[in-house]
Order: C-alpha cells, then sequence, then structure tokens
C-alpha cells in the first residue's frame, strides 16, 4: 500500500476527531473553529498531498539513492528489530527538530514551513494544514540518517509515525498533562509553539520529543497568565491556496530583488524571517508588529456561500481521495491533469469564501477545469458533457447579473448582449471543435466571438488606446502566421487563419489599451484573458498544423478556460467603463438560504497575525 493510499484509510479518522473536537468546544462553549478557516486549513493539507505525488523523488528518492552509495554502516537486521525500529524513531525526530528548528530561523526555510502557522484558530484542522514545498530543501536534514544505514522502508515509516504523532497536539481542549508535558510534545507544549507572542515566540520545536528543547534551550512553558495568540506575523488575509504557499516566497523574491548590496540579494533568503536589508527597509517599510492590533480575517458568509461551501468541500474530498488512491499507478500526464484540475476547484473555493468571485463564477472555472482534464485523460464522454457546460454557466451568469440590475431606468442593454453573444459563439465554437469536421465553423464561430469581444472592448475608450500594444500583438500575430505558414498551413486555410490571427491580435491589441485606459485591476483581468486566448490559439494552431505537442489538449484547454473566466470575471468588476470596480463579489447572486453556524461563530478571542 502506498503513503498515499494510507493518507486517504486515514481521511476519515482525521476528519471523525476534528467532529470530535468541535462537538466537544460547542458543548464547552469553547469552540475553536471558524468554517473558512477550517476549509481553508484542510485543503491546504490535501494540497500538500496531491503535490507530493510529484515531489516523492526529493523526499524518497534521494534519500534511498544516499542510502545506496554513502552508508556507512549496513545492518537491516538491526533497524528492523525493536531496539532498531525505537533507535530510528528516536533519530527521526532528532533530525526532525533541527528541520523544524531551522524552519524558523532561515527565512527561506521558514517560507515552506509558515503555511502551517498561519490560521488563526488552533484545533486539530490547523494539524492538517501542511506545506507544499517543504520536500523541497527539507530532505537534506535526514541524510544523517542514510548515512548511519537507516533503510528507506524504516525511514519512511518512522517519518510517517512522527507525522502522525503531531496530529493530536494540535488542540485548545486538552490541558496541561503534568509530567508527560516534561518528556513529550504535547497540546500545552505545542500550542506556545504556534504562538506570536513574544514570550512564546520560536519555541518547542520537539516533533514527539520535547527533550530536544530542553537540551538546546529552546523550551517554553505555557503560562496561564498569558494566553497563546496564533498565526503569523506576516498577515495572510487570504484564504488562496497558492497564494498562502507563495506568500513568504514572494516578498524574499520582492527584497531579494530590490536589494542594491549582491551579499543582500544572497541573505535575504538565508537570514532569519523579518531580516531586511537597511536600503530596502527603508525604500518598502513595513509597520511594526503590534499583538493588540491585528484583526482576526473571517470575512462575512451569506447563508446559501456556506451552504455551497460544505457542499463543494466534500466534492472536493471526495475527488481528492480518488485522485490519492490512484496517483502512484496512474501515468504522470494523467496525474499533471487531474491535479491542476483539484487545483482549480481548491482556489474557486477559496476565492468564494474569501468574497472575491460568486458560485456560479466559481461553477464554471470548475467545469472548464474538469473539461481540461477529461480531454487530457481521454474521458470523451465526460469532456463532451464539461467543455460546454462551462460557457452554458458563464451565459446564465451575465444573465443573471443582467436581470439583477435594480435600477433599470440606467441599464443600456447593448454591452450585456454583446457580451452573451461573445459568449454563444465561443459555445457553438467550443461544440464545433469537438466533431470531426467542423473546424472551418469553428473557426468562423471564434472569429465571431473575438468580434464581438472586440466590440464590448471599445465601449467607453479609444479604439486601441496603446499603440505600443497594437503593434505588439500585430508583431507576434504575424510571426505566429508566418511560423504556421512555414508549419505546412493548408492553402485553403491560409485566408481564414490569417483573418483570424488578425483579429484576436487586434481583440489582444484593444483589451490591452482599455487597461491602460482604465487603469484598473479589472481591465488588466480582461486584458491578461485575451493575451491567454492569444496563446491558447496559438498552442491550437502550432498542434494542428505544424507539430503535435505533448498533452497538447491540457495546454490549450487550460488557456482557453483561464481567458474566458479572466474577461467574464474582470468584465462583470466592472462592466461600466465609467465606474470604478465593483465589489469583489460582484457577480453571482446569492439565493435564500439557512445553515447552523456552529463553525462560524461570533466568540470574542484574542486575534492575531495572519
Amino acid at each position: 500500500m502506498s503513503p498515499s493510499q494510507i493518507i486517504v484509510l486515514a481521511t476519515p479518522v482525521f476528519l471523525a476527531l476534528i467532529a470530535i473536537e468541535l462537538a466537544v468546544g460547542i458543548r464547552r462553549q469553547r469552540n475553536t473553529y471558524h468554517l473558512a478557516d477550517a476549509v481553508s486549513s484542510i485543503s491546504l493539507g490535501a494540497l500538500s498531498q496531491t503535490s507530493a505525488v510529484f515531489t516523492r523523488l526529493l523526499r524518497i528518492g534521494i534519500y534511498t539513492a544516499l542510502f545506496e552509495q554513502v552508508a556507512l554502516w549496513r545492518n537491516d537486521a538491526f533497524w528492523t528489530s525493536l531496539p532498531g525500529w525505537l533507535l530510528a524513531l528516536v533519530f527521526y525526530d532528532f533530525c526532525y527538530y533541527w528541520l523544524h528548528r531551522m524552519g524558523h530561523e532561515s527565512a527561506v526555510l521558514w517560507a515552506a514551513h509558515a503555511v502551517h502557522h498561519q490560521s488563526q484558530d488552533y484545533n486539530l484542522g490547523t494539524a492538517l494544514r501542511q506545506t507544499s514545498s517543504g520536500a523541497l530543501l527539507g530532505w537534506v536534514f535526514y541524510v544523517p540518517m542514510a548515512l548511519a544505514g537507516v533503510p528507506p522502508l524504516v525511514f519512511g515509516v518512522v517519518a510517517l509515525i512522527d507525522l502522525l504523532y503531531q496530529f493530536w497536539v494540535h488542540t485548545e481542549q486538552v490541558g496541561r498533562l503534568g509530567w508527560f508535558d516534561r518528556w513529550f510534545c504535547s497540546p500545552s507544549n505545542h500550542r506556545v509553539h504556534h504562538a506570536v507572542n513574544d514570550a512564546y515566540l520560536d519555541k518547542n520545536y520537539g516533533g514527539i520529543l520535547i527533550l530536544w528543547d530542553r537540551l538546546f534551550g529552546t523550551f517554553k512553558d505555557e503560562d496561564a497568565q498569558e494566553k497563546c495568540v496564533y498565526g503569523t506575523r506576516g498577515r495572510l488575509d487570504s484564504w488562496d491556496p497558492v497564494w498562502a504557499n507563495a506568500q513568504v516566497y514572494a516578498g524574499l523574491a520582492h527584497d531579494s530583488w530590490h536589494a542594491r548590496r549582491w551579499g543582500d540579494k544572497l541573505r535575504v533568503w538565508l537570514k532569519p524571517p523579518g531580516w531586511r536589508p537597511a536600503d530596502v527597509a527603508e525604500r518598502f517599510p513595513k509597520p511594526a508588529f503590534d499583538i493588540a492590533q491585528m484583526p482576526r480575517f473571517n470575512p462575512a458568509m451569506a447563508p446559501a456561500t456556506r451552504w455551497f461551501a460544505c457542499v463543494q468541500f466534500a466534492l472536493l474530498l471526495a475527488g481528492i481521495s480518488v485522485f490519492l488512491w490512484h496517483a502512484d499507478s496512474a501515468p504522470l500526464a494523467h496525474n499533471l491533469a487531474w491535479f491542476a484540475a483539484l487545483l482549480a476547484v481548491q482556489w474557486a473555493l477559496g476565492a468564494v469564501v474569501q468574497g472575491r468571485i460568486g458560485m456560479l463564477l466559481a461553477l464554471m472555472i470548475e467545469a472548464g477545469a474538469l473539461a481540461t482534464a477529461t480531454s487530457a485523460v481521454g474521458w470523451t464522454e465526460w469532456h463532451w458533457f464539461f467543455k460546454p457546460l462551462a460557457m452554458v454557466i458563464a451565459i446564465i451568469l451575465i444573465a443573471f447579473n443582467a436581470l439583477s440590475i435594480g435600477d433599470k431606468s440606467q441599464f443600456d442593454a447593448k454591452p450585456w448582449a454583446t457580451m452573451v453573444l461573445a459568449l454563444v459563439l465561443s459555445l457553438a465554437g467550443d461544440v464545433f471543435l469537438m466533431r470531426n469536421g467542423f473546424f472551418i465553423p469553428g473557426l468562423v464561430s471564434f472569429l465571431g466571438a473575438h468580434l464581438a469581444y472586440i466590440a464590448l472592448f471599445r465601449r467607453g475608450v479609444p479604439w486601441f488606446a496603446h499603440r505600443g500594444a497594437m503593434a505588439g500583438t500585430l508583431a507576434v500575430g504575424a510571426a505566429m502566421y508566418a511560423f504556421l505558414w512555414a508549419g505546412g498551413l493548408p492553402a485553403a486555410l491560409r485566408g481564414p487563419v490569417a483573418a483570424y490571427v488578425l483579429v484576436i491580435a487586434l481583440m489582444a491589441a484593444q483589451a490591452l489599451g482599455r487597461a491602460q485606459v482604465l487603469g484598473s485591476s479589472a481591465a488588466r483581468k480582461v486584458a491578461a484573458g485575451a493575451c491567454f486566448f492569444m496563446l491558447s490559439d496559438s498552442l491550437l494552431a502550432t498542434h494542428r498544423f505544424v507539430q503535435a505537442l505533448p498533452m497538447a489538449q491540457f495546454w490549450v484547454l487550460s488557456t482557453y478556460y483561464a481567458a474566458q473566466m479572466l474577461i467574464v470575471w474582470g468584465w462583470l468588476r466592472n462592466p461600466s467603463p465609467l465606474q470604478a470596480d465593483a465589489t469583489p463579489g460582484a457577480g453571482a447572486p446569492e439565493c435564500a438560504a439557512a445553515i447552523p453556524a456552529a463553525l462560524d461563530h461570533p466568540r470574542a478571542v484574542a486575534t492575531r497575525a495572519g
């Protein structure tokens, strides 16, 4: 049985224990859960497991190679005896202590580990909140075990034991445990580790044994007079799983890029978290951390959104379980396609919960992701269902938003009708391109869609307002057309394809010019969508007329749905170019519904840095 399958089997146990902790907290009137935070934490844990399918070489492969080549002492019989197993577990926990400690003392390692600390809650759900990038450098700390000759099987088992042990210590429902707290990592000890209070910061790194902290001077006892405040001092303030993993890396890259001294560019990554070159700190100042001034990040959710999030989350966990169960026997290309689809669903769920997008836009994203994945793995019948569904949802989304406009005296139906026309023509193009022998009708349909988009992007702004953008897109289009011609573009298609290339280049130029004039994030999303359209069509034409591309359907469809999603999202945020951006959640009417709010309680707690 693979490690991924073990995680799948353990997941119901984790969820059952989370449910028990929730029930105990509610009964004691000390509930430590918020719905959005719990969904985010468990989703990040799931992402760490799905991404681990591709990083197993770093976690186990490098260890195995080192064991085979440089082990100083080989005695498998000893390591598989009871004393050997116990010694290996203690050895692993010792190495883990130093990995964990350096994860707080070196910025590049903290960038990976910070994900686990971002939650402002402390509960069993937080235990599942794990990094997706820890394997990149974490394997280095276990090299001593390979040198000592600990077999890979023993290493893998004790690693799993050490990880599973740490699940139960993430709770506020278990108090002090007397002598146990003196020797082992316990809930009390680990609460201190997760706190950002000055007195508690960077303490108690032990995984199973707290003995290491006592030996190396990093132990701190929990003080009943100082309540732990959880999270990180660099606020995340987001339910986006991608940004949660990238936030610290992005900050380090920013400071490294702007540092004037070459030595500082490197030191940014190696120094303790929070260290910044003096010149960077002066140009880009950050406010000093104040534990009393850090509000809880918990955007309000309508009842319908809560229901939607719960259902989507249940379906997401089911999909992830199926993926993990079959991942070790599936082709790499299939794993990549399904991983990307699951990640898109996770991102959409986080965006809905945060109020960045509405439910219908999330469904459009998910349908597009499933259309892409089912095409990439050859599930033709399901692909034929999801591909048109994505655009049908987009059309419904636009129609609902048009109908929901309250002030009909100010309502201009023309741009809304133009947007619907572009989406209907895109839907027709999708259907035609799914059928053999209908390439020309599909090309004509998308040509009409792009013309409609050009007309839409023209409203309220000049024609091709950014001349450089127009010259650039036309140059890219001309280069692409020359490439297709040289690659064997059929003579009968040279005219239609030339017209298509010209129109899509002009669409991108108009969208880029619109973004330049309006200067809004909504207009930039639309412009990015237009550029993704150019990329998608270039990939499709290259694959069809020049050379077959690996995973062509995946790349063509993923960029196509990214284009449509960005255009719809950006346009709905600001359908009138004469107004400022609409509210982030615009574009998804909420239906009335009721839901128990046990996971979204109003308990007053000490807030902390996100």
